[in-house]
């Protein structure tokens, strides 16, 4: 089996295709490096550009007739930069998706795995989320992958494509093996921002402490990537059991199961470390939400899949990989 990897040099990407082929299947990459790392791509086959660019992907689908199945991770990905950027975001992760799913498909290339998000949910009350969770996206970000959900669904009805969504919250961690990780020194999400704080020697600052939570801080399902990059493995293997003729798209939520406040977080990456990290406490930011965690029963049976690693593991990973990539530049 070979599968091509859009966003394949970045943070999920390179994780997915590392479990892939730590499985046997083989990979194809595809990433503008926009935000990937070429050096993720090293053994492995890298094409650098566009998503939409019909001339690259008439010469990946040529150098690879064999590609069974697209998994699409190419996405901008950060909720501030969304809501001071809608139009960019659409416009990438929308309307260069469409037009990427239209050249594929009329190559041949049928079969879709989407990486999505969780963050389409309502997340306002810091409870669990299924399926049928009513979907309000917080953020111009989220909005944009219920927009392509939306779009697969209605093409894999129409007998286009046949597509399946895995929803999931926030990635941490690192490939434990070390091959690949976030490819930022200084990433935006709550982990990253704690580790900055800590190397630099500064307080921690707590974003929004009046959410409606168990402790008034912001609750994420914080699923280590390694989990998360098993779980598309798995649908890729399962692929035709779960999609058919008869039921062409599946959406299904990935995660820990758990909830856990940007506090516990903390105290996590405290137990850790061995250290105490100061925090100090700052509004919410734009297009934030209270959280919410992610209900995995539908995972569990048709991927035969649950998330093994913890809180602890994810900060361990990611402390390894931080010192890793400050040694690799």
């Amino acid at each position: 089996m070979k599968v091509l990897i859009t966003g394949g040099a970045g943070y999920i990407g390179s994780t997915v295709a590392s479990a892939c082929l730590d499985a046997g299947i083989d990979v194809v990459l595809l990433d503008d490096l926009s935000a990937g790392r070429e050096d993720f791509g090293e053994g492995r086959i890298l094409y650098r550009g566009d998503i939409a660019d019909a001339a690259l992907l008439d010469r990946i689908t040529g150098d690879h007739p064999d590609l069974d199945l697209v998994i699409h991770c190419a996405a901008r990905i950060v909720v501030p930069e969304s809501v001071a950027d809608p139009l960019g975001y659409y416009d990438v992760n929308v309307g260069r998706t469409v037009t990427m799913l239209r050249l594929l498909a009329a190559r041949g290339l049928t079969r879709v795995l989407f990486s999505s998000s969780a963050s389409i949910y309502r997340g306002d009350s810091g409870a669990g989320v299924d399926e049928q969770a009513e979907i309000a996206p917080g953020s111009p970000y989220a909005t944009t992958k219920w927009m392509v959900e939306q779009i697969l669904r209605d093409a894999a009805h129409a007998g286009s494509i046949r597509a399946i969504a895995l929803r999931y919250f926030n990635p941490i961690g690192a490939d434990p093996q070390l091959r690949t990780g976030l490819q930022n020194a200084e990433p935006s999400h709550a982990l990253g921002k704690i580790m900055t704080a800590r190397d630099r020697g500064i307080p921690f600052t707590l974003t929004g402490t009046d959410w409606n939570t168990r402790d008034g801080s912001g609750l994420r399902d914080y699923i280590h990537v390694w989990d998360l990059a098993r779980a598309h493995v798995a649908a890729v293997q399962r692929f035709d059991d779960i999609v058919d003729g008869d039921a062409p798209y599946a959406a299904m939520n990935v995660g820990t199961g758990d909830g856990v406040t940007v506090r516990e977080l903390v105290a996590a990456f405290d137990r850790v470390t061995g250290e105490t990290l100061d925090v100090v406490e700052g509004p919410r930011r734009a297009g934030d939400q209270a959280g919410a965690f992610a209900l995995v029963d539908r995972a569990r049976e048709a991927l035969d899949w649950r998330a093994e690693r913890t809180v602890e593991d994810g900060v361990r990973d990611a402390l390894a990989w931080s010192a890793r990539l400050k040694t690799r530049g």
